[in-house]
């Protein structure tokens, strides 16, 4: 790849709006690191990102400290990374119960991936970020609404939320261009979408693509760090 290639990190990019972002930056020449805890899953993205670009796809469990140390070797071996986008998650139960029946394992579970990972992926790469790389942390609409039974997932985007404001705040003094966005999606038809509402027809919500624009929005322009919804941008904006 040319110097000018700029380089991504996408973990949860086997599917769903991971593996869309994905294909849009592969798509635009971006040279790509996936992760996914899946292999097969995981392998069939790299195959068919590969035709447009440079990938380097590591299976495995961003809660584990050794696979983000993984993830970060190879960010340095690819000269250091434009773009961070931590997308890989996991909903909890299915169905979500309510909180007075949230087994607290499974809660404790929930936030180890959702919040704490997180962090610990941020911790990882930062000596790896380029000075006016860009952050997304993928976050949620049940982060600020307090949907019933919603309270274990919505808990933890609400956690890693404020995370995401306050980590912003302490980079703006030191590297004051790199952007921190923490964006949701909206509602979108996939997997996890499903496995929150078993059984249900979901077939009216958009598919992954459609909160692309407002992605690439926020990835190429110099939006202020912040919270945004990505499928509510103004269409100068995310044209």
């Amino acid at each position: 790849m040319n110097m000018q290639t700029k380089t991504a990190l996408i973990s949860g990019a086997s599917r769903g709006l991971g593996l869309a972002l994905a294909q849009r930056l592969a798509q635009a020449g971006w040279q790509l690191i996936i992760n996914a805890r899946g292999q097969q899953a995981l392998t069939q993205a790299h195959q068919e990102l590969e035709q447009w670009t440079t990938v380097t796809a590591i299976s495995g469990d961003i809660s584990q400290k050794a696979h983000r140390q993984a993830l970060a070797v190879a960010a340095r071996a690819a000269g250091g990374l434009d773009l961070l986008i931590n997308n890989a998650g996991i909903l909890g139960p299915s169905p979500q119960p309510a909180l007075l029946n949230y087994p607290l394992d499974m809660l404790e579970t929930v936030f180890r991936v959702n919040v704490v990972a997180q962090l610990g992926m941020l911790q990882a790469v930062a000596d790896t970020l380029k000075p006016d790389a860009r952050i997304i942390n993928i976050t949620s609409d049940a982060a600020v609404e307090p949907y019933a039974g919603w309270g274990g997932y919505g808990a933890s985007k609400a956690a890693f939320e404020h995370l995401s404001a306050i980590f912003a705040a302490e980079l703006a003094d030191q590297l004051p261009n790199i952007r921190v966005y923490w964006v949701d999606p909206g509602d979108m038809r996939t997997q996890m979408h499903q496995e929150a509402f078993p059984g249900e027809d979901i077939s009216d919500r958009p598919l992954p693509e459609a909160s692309l624009p407002g992605f690439m929005a926020l990835i190429n322009g110099k939006l202020p760090n912040g919270r945004y919804q990505a499928q509510n941008f103004p269409v100068e904006v995310a044209a």
